[in-house]
Parts: C-alpha cells; sequence; structure tokens
C-alpha cells in the first residue's frame, strides 16, 4: 500500500509539472506557433465608380498579413479621378481629384478552395479638390491657388466583397464590390468668383459616396 501511495503520488507531481510546462507557453488569439500559419500579401485594385454624377476612376493599393490562411490585417488605399466637365460657372473644365487611405480587415471564407469569397473593410481617411482640367495646351500647369476652387477633408468606411480566383499559388484574381462610406463633404468657389450660385456650394454633401466596381490582383503567401 506505501509502495502504491509513493508511486501515484510521484505520478501527480509529474502531471503537476508537465501541466505546469505547458501553462507557461505564451497563449495567442490566433494560435499557437505549432498550428498558426503566417502569411502576406500585396495588391493592386482598379475600380469604376461615380462621383457627383461622373464616370471616375479609382486606383489603389494594399497589403496584408494573412493569419491561418482565413484573416488579413493590412493598409490600403485608393486615388480617383473624375471625367473632366465643363463648369458653367467657371466657364472652364473641372475635375474631382482626391485618395483615402486606412486600416483594412478582411475575413476570408474557404482561401484554399478555387474559388473563395473575402470580405475586406477599409476604415480610414482622405481628402478630396475640385480642380481645373489639365490641357495638352498648358505644358507649365501647376497644381496652385489658381486650379483648383476648394477642398475638404474626410472619414470613410468602405466594406466590400470580393470574388476570388486561386489561379497560382502566389497569385489570385478577383472581382471586387464595394460601397464608399464619406462623412459630408463641403466645397464651394471661391469668394470673388463671378457668378457662384446661392447657397455656394459645389457638389452634394454625400458626392463621395457610392459603389466600386473592379478587379483585384494580390501577390504573396496566402
Amino acid at each position: 500500500m506505501k509502495t502504491y501511495i509513493l508511486t501515484l503520488a510521484f505520478g501527480l507531481i509529474l502531471s503537476m509539472a508537465h501541466a505546469q510546462q505547458a501553462d507557461n507557453e505564451v497563449r495567442t488569439i490566433f494560435g499557437s506557433k505549432q498550428d498558426r500559419s503566417n502569411g502576406g500579401y500585396g495588391a493592386i485594385m482598379v475600380n469604376y465608380s461615380e462621383i457627383m454624377n461622373r464616370d471616375a476612376i479609382v486606383v489603389g493599393g494594399r497589403g496584408a498579413w494573412v493569419v491561418d490562411h482565413n484573416f488579413g490585417l493590412g493598409l490600403g488605399g485608393y486615388g480617383f479621378m473624375t471625367d473632366p466637365q465643363m463648369d458653367d460657372v467657371k466657364g472652364e473644365e473641372y475635375q474631382i481629384n482626391g485618395g483615402y487611405g486606412g486600416l483594412i480587415l478582411e475575413p476570408i471564407v474557404g482561401a484554399k478552395k478555387p474559388v473563395h469569397l473575402s470580405f475586406p473593410i477599409l476604415i480610414g481617411a482622405g481628402g478630396v479638390a475640385y480642380n481645373k482640367h489639365w490641357q495638352e495646351y498648358e505644358p507649365d500647369y501647376e497644381y496652385d491657388y489658381e486650379t483648383y476652387e476648394d477642398s475638404d477633408a474626410f472619414f470613410v468606411v468602405e466594406p466590400g466583397v470580393e470574388v476570388e480566383f486561386n489561379m497560382l499559388k502566389f497569385f489570385r484574381l478577383g472581382l471586387s464590390v464595394s460601397y464608399r462610406y464619406t462623412s459630408d463633404i463641403s466645397l464651394s468657389y471661391k469668394d470673388d468668383t463671378i457668378g457662384a450660385p446661392t447657397p455656394n456650394v459645389i457638389g452634394s454633401p454625400d458626392m463621395l459616396r457610392g459603389f466600386n466596381y473592379g478587379i483585384v490582383m494580390k501577390f504573396g503567401k496566402f
């Protein structure tokens, strides 16, 4: 009986020591080193949108760390430019230019399948300006007070969905749709503008809100 008790006690001590050693390992939200897969990618995005009822091209890029094939965390940004149109007040062609960027959160569903989905969300800020359109006969064109009417900063949240195709191990091609939601935009003509409307505003407060439709090219380790 004495031998049995000593053996049981010794086994219990060994078990507790092993458990203590296991507990000393740092635990993380995304899993331990043994079962976590790390990757990353860089992406190029080319989109079509409408801004202030004008056709617009929206070009951007993003980079993200990919955890366990199913979640991306990174940074991204876009630049946009509308089709130039005649401004009746100024008597010249003007366009909307700007850009925005911020944090990217990207849940990925079925990443190992040839066709799968991802749901990127951009949260950030940007700026927009109403500019005179550069003409070919103006070789010395410079961006200054004389070439733009007004500018404004804004906050943006842009959720989206992407259908991705695993073309190669390091390359994915996607079709994307996203909705750009911004804070209100306030643009106006300069105080000395002759014939400025009343109230003196350019566009509407929600001029930047709208859908993006485009393609995404991702390169990296997924």
